[in-house]
């Protein structure tokens, strides 16, 4: 595949936000390189839901059909490659992968997600995106009235005991150590059968990412179906940083309601730049931030 060095948009990210963008972008007729390192956060997970008319889909069958659409718009380029520097040049941008091709860009998307970091507990990271989950929106359904838990503390663990309580009537809270919640919070909890467990987790005993009982560091275990864990994260990539992105107290990447950066020229899109991590969410940010892309251009051109 032969590829221009110079684009008016490079898409750093060319999973479900990226793609989006990219389709907004190719039907302005916009030229466009999506550089992606095929690694998205969700790619252990069996299926997704609560996306309109993909609901139940495997992940990967979703992302493969959105890149055979997006790149049937001829002005749209795909390059399997990871971006490892930026910088700024008097057109926009210069972005440099690991296999040392450089790319210039008038206008930048950041769709890079963002990568989980697994706790110290063996088994967990299998059972990640498949028994073990992070949103009731997008996997609550399929564990409704099973024995469930929520491994969190303070105000996450009570604001996820409250959206998973009508799905269930087995829920507890395993705290991994002293629990932090106020006064009304416990009464709460208490009120709603909630359990507060401050017994270590050490072991998932599962089968092929399915839980079947925690193993305690004090030699006792439980049987669960399925555990919400909220995990702390990282950027996949320091570009955004080196381009001089700012970020917010949950570590997101700023953008204002377009999905403009701090940074004039620079955009970031799903999950990357917001809380609600979902396919469909990725899906909208991304559309939003190709649009506002493709207005800033005719702005600057017509």
């Amino acid at each position: 595949m032969n590829l221009s060095k110079s684009y008016e948009v490079i898409i750093v990210g060319g999973s479900y936000a990226g793609l989006s963008a990219a389709m907004a972008l190719g039907r302005s007729l916009r030229s466009v390189l999506i550089i992606d390192a095929n690694k998205p956060c969700n790619r252990q997970t069996p299926h997704s839901h609560n996306f309109i008319t993909q609901d139940g889909e495997a992940p990967h069958k979703i992302a493969q059909k959105a890149k055979e659409q997006v790149l049937k718009y001829d002005t749209v380029k795909f390059l399997d490659d990871t971006a490892i520097s930026g910088k700024n040049n008097e057109k926009g941008f210069t972005i440099r992968t690991i296999a040392g091709k450089e790319f210039e860009g008038r206008k930048l998307i950041f769709a890079t997600g963002i990568k989980d970091l697994m706790p110290n507990i063996e088994g967990f990271s299998e059972c990640w995106g498949i028994s073990a989950i992070h949103c009731p929106y997008c996997h609550g359904y399929e564990f409704r009235n099973e024995k469930t838990a929520i491994m969190a503390n303070g105000d996450h663990a009570f604001h996820i005991a409250s959206l998973v309580n009508n799905l269930t009537n087995e829920l507890s809270i395993y705290t991994q150590g002293k629990p932090e919640f106020t006064d009304d919070q416990l009464k709460k909890l208490s009120n709603n059968n909630i359990d507060i467990v401050t017994d270590t987790i050490k072991t998932f005993e599962h089968s092929k990412g399915a839980i079947k009982r925690f193993l305690f560091e004090n030699g006792t275990s439980q049987t669960v179906k399925a555990i919400y864990a909220a995990l702390p994260f990282e950027h996949h990539t320091q570009l955004p940083e080196m381009l001089g992105c700012t970020f917010d107290e949950g570590g997101f990447i700023k953008t204002d309601l377009f999905q403009k950066t701090e940074i004039p020229g620079i955009y970031a899109c799903g999950d990357n730049s917001q809380k609600m991590r979902s396919v469909s969410s990725a899906v909208a940010s991304g559309t939003v931030s190709g649009a506002m892309v493709n207005y800033e251009l005719t702005q600057e051109d017509f």
